[in-house]
């Protein structure tokens, strides 16, 4: 399915009773010149009564995450927010790359929930979960509208996305970065168009990531590159190239994540190796395993992001040895915290 990461909609592990359409009959439908399942895009409002959500997780560097949107069409084949499409009724497959959840008084929200007397000031992560520069960002502009609460209230605000679309908002951006309040994290998977294209169909071109990033890097703004994730035998062998590349654009700091196949990512992610590699397949599933104590995936603190291994501890060192070699003076940015000015309740009447 043309733009599409995943090929079909597996069951969702919650629903009992759902009635799934076999793959066999759409795939009848398909050699029949039958269109039985649309492609299109659907956008869903919600309402949602907060919009900060606690991260406890001691492998990520925020307090809170902020989501406009729940689902991406960007249809990464490998992303772990796809299993969250199932909490609310869908499939984490076609599903959560077509059905799309937006929040369109998110702003509104937010605004109330930092300026309440017991809130203390802490780094909110936007795409936490999904990239809040997705296609449909370019249509409703939700994210402008936070990065606007952030700016009005003096708070410090994280972003990471891997879409270029975030240069629209590039206003915004610089006048937090003056007042150092932005921290932003690129997601540069490959330098590879073809391997970029079906394993992150609907992201940005490579060529539109590496101008982005030299963008940001010129305007003097901080940005911190995630190659994310490192696939054994797709492009784990691209972690010198991708390192030395962006330290010449102007990044500020690198870091990687191994790649984690849990729930049903799993089996799409098997169907999709099938697909674009199958001369591969094995390799690639067996190493991962190698990588992750004979499984796919892991949810254990501390090694789900790197996990173990020799394998794994092999990759480690080839990407510390490069970012000591091209990036040896990266460090992380101190955000300011002191200037933050919630709105008063009589205030908050105006928004």
């Amino acid at each position: 399915m043309k733009g599409r990461g995943s090929q079909n909609n597996p069951k969702n592990r919650f629903l009992t009773n759902e009635y799934a359409v076999e793959d066999s009959f759409l795939e009848f439908c398909y050699k029949e010149g039958e269109n039985p399942d649309s492609n299109k895009t659907e956008v869903v409002e919600v309402f949602p009564k907060t919009m900060l959500n606690k991260v406890t997780s001691p492998d990520v560097g925020m307090a809170y995450s902020v989501n406009p949107y729940q689902g991406c069409e960007h249809g990464c084949i490998y992303c772990y927010a796809r299993t969250t499409h199932e909490y609310w009724g869908y499939s984490a497959g076609l599903d959560f790359e077509r059905k799309i959840m937006v929040k369109p008084d998110g702003h509104k929200i937010l605004i109330q929930e930092l300026s309440r007397k017991s809130y203390k000031p802490d780094l909110v992560m936007l795409s936490g979960n999904t990239d809040c520069y997705q296609p449909i960002e370019k249509k409703l502009g939700l994210t402008r509208k936070l990065l606007e609460v952030f700016l009005e209230l003096n708070h410090p605000v994280g972003i990471i996305t891997k879409n270029s679309l975030i240069l629209k908002d590039l206003d915004i951006l610089d006048e937090l970065n003056r007042r150092n309040l932005l921290r932003i994290t690129l997601s540069i998977t490959s330098l590879k168009e073809e391997t970029r294209r079906v394993l992150e169909p609907r992201t940005s071109s490579v060529v539109n990531k590496l101008h982005t990033l030299k963008v940001l890097s010129d305007l003097k703004i901080p940005v911190n590159v995630n190659i994310a994730p490192i696939v054994p035998w797709i492009n784990d062998y691209e972690i010198p190239e991708l390192i030395k590349t962006v330290a010449q654009l102007g990044a500020k700091s690198v870091v990687y994540i191994l790649v984690r196949l849990n729930g049903p990512i799993g089996p799409m992610f098997e169907n999709w190796l099938q697909s674009h590699y199958p001369d591969r397949k094995e390799k690639v599933l067996n190493a991962i395993r190698e990588c992750r104590e004979g499984k796919l995936g892991s949810s254990v603190f501390g090694e789900r992001m790197k996990g173990n291994g020799t394998r794994a501890e092999y990759i480690d060192r080839m990407f510390k040895l490069y970012k000591t070699r091209f990036l040896p003076k990266s460090h992380s940015i101190k955000l300011n915290y002191d200037d933050f000015k919630p709105i008063s309740k009589g205030q908050l009447n105006l928004f």
